[in-house]
């Protein structure tokens, strides 16, 4: 299933589940790219950043995803930051992947904006409008998806009664009681590939999984190869030393806040996982692999 500008999978421990669990994933797909898509003029999420300076109407989802993404920033320290909107434009990332693949890479001249002022945003359910300061915009891809996932996995596991796993561009999100042994999920740099090219299949039986890094979403620009992970500090792709990060969470957005932040840390992140006791799958560039945090070889139970 198509969704958020990737591709969604949805699989269910009781097959009679599975009609219903395809239609909680279509709805809240089709909801997240109304609420908080960057790339739909007439998405919430637009309509807020054009509004930048003062309040814009927003949705009860478009409240909750933004107030996960400050939740992100604040965890991080920073390091993953919904106010990287303008930075993501300014490098060529103005439109959907699939739009950015097809231009020519040579007519893009990128510029570099710094970041964070994730501080300055402001959420305001009574009003039910959202306010960023005046030359921001968001962008909340890096935490969106893996609520998405979360939020159908617990809404179908509730609503049939299954245990249920979301995949949402690779975000993943498993609820209810689990196959036994445990959901396999293979990890791999791109969250479609298959056979030998998954790297490694470990159990997820609670909680969520997500993987961040820059050898899938890159394009050509002007000024050389540029990836969606940007360092907030700085607003150019993040020079990392790791090529894929995996990790295990209690969530899946609380995986990919992870995964994103150590890609930006680069050789940190070994260090901050650890002292987070998060359990996590580094693959470097140069084609080594650590494993911190409880991390087994063919498996991982959070």
């Amino acid at each position: 299933m198509r969704g958020l500008g990737t591709t969604s999978v949805v699989a269910v421990t009781d097959p009679g589940a599975l009609p219903s669990a395809r239609r909680f994933l279509a709805r809240e797909l089709r909801a997240f790219d109304l609420a908080c898509s960057r790339f739909r003029d007439d998405s919430e999420l637009a309509a807020v950043n054009r509004g930048a300076g003062g309040t814009a109407r927003a949705g009860d989802l478009l409240r909750n995803a933004v107030r996960h993404a400050i939740r992100a920033a604040r965890q991080t320290e920073g390091l993953v930051d919904p106010t990287v909107g303008k930075s993501m434009r300014l490098v060529g990332y103005d439109r959907t992947f699939v739009r950015v693949e097809l231009r020519d890479g040579r007519l893009v001249h990128p510029l570099f904006e710094p970041a964070g002022r994730w501080q300055e945003i402001e959420v305001d359910d009574e009003r039910g409008t959202v306010r960023v300061p005046a030359g921001v915009e968001l962008d909340l891809g890096a935490t969106a998806k893996a609520l998405a996932a979360d939020l159908t996995a617990l809404e179908a596991a509730l609503g049939t009664g299954a245990g249920v796993l979301v995949s949402v561009g690779g975000d993943v999100s498993v609820s209810g009681p689990p196959p036994t042994g445990g959901w396999p999920v293979g990890v791999a740099h791109d969250h479609s590939a298959t056979g030998a090219a998954v790297a490694s299949c470990v159990a997820l039986t609670a909680g969520g999984l997500a993987s961040s890094g820059s050898r899938v979403r890159n394009w050509a620009t002007a000024g050389g190869r540029m990836h969606h992970i940007l360092d907030p500090r700085t607003g150019r792709p993040a020079e990392s030393t790791w090529a894929t990060v995996s990790v295990a969470a209690e969530s899946c957005v609380e995986a990919n806040t992870a995964s994103t932040a150590a890609i930006v840390l680069g050789e940190d992140a070994p260090a901050w996982l650890e002292q987070r006791r998060l359990p996590a799958r580094l693959a470097g560039e140069n084609g080594g692999v650590v494993l911190v945090g409880g991390w087994p070889l063919d498996r991982v139970t959070v």
